[in-house]
């Protein structure tokens, strides 16, 4: 009987919302359409020794010497070119964490990172984010709505 009812709630094939085109950018989320250049412009900062050596969200042990970050909604082992737009200089991270949390702020840095970003002085620098490269798994599906970049 629930099979019944769950399939006279399903929209049927002649339903016009199902013979709609789709196009990647409506379907997809952006880093899942990685044949699109992604970039956006954000706030990043950086975090270290009160961490190091703690469990990340995605389980590895966090090492401050490495080059990974921490995005609120990005898959795990995304990998992100990062350049400050105060100074030009780039890196490329990789997704571990989930952060920041701080107000205005796009991604946390590792110390390492952001030492060869050169903003460890300064806390929080203007950067331009760039997904270069996203879990496999995550290409081809459509990502769930809470996930944003």
């Amino acid at each position: 009987m629930a099979f019944l009812v769950s399939l006279s709630c399903a929209p049927s094939l002649g339903d016009s919302a199902s013979r709609k085109s789709r196009s990647p950018n409506k379907d997809l989320h952006p880093i899942a359409a990685l044949k699109y250049n992604i970039t956006k412009v954000a706030n990043a900062s950086w975090y270290g020794m009160p961490f190091h050596g703690r469990r990340t969200a995605n389980g590895e042990w966090y090492n401050m010497h490495a080059l990974t970050a921490a995005h609120k909604s990005l898959p795990f082992d995304s990998l992100v070119k990062v350049t400050n737009l105060n100074n030009g200089k780039t890196v490329i991270v990789r997704i571990n964490d989930r952060g920041p949390y701080a107000h205005n702020r796009e991604i946390d840095l590792s110390y390492m990172a952001a030492k060869q970003l050169n903003m460890i002085g300064q806390g929080v620098a203007k950067v331009k984010l760039e997904i270069l490269k996203s879990p496999e798994k995550f290409v081809y599906r459509q990502l769930p709505s809470y996930v944003y970049f």
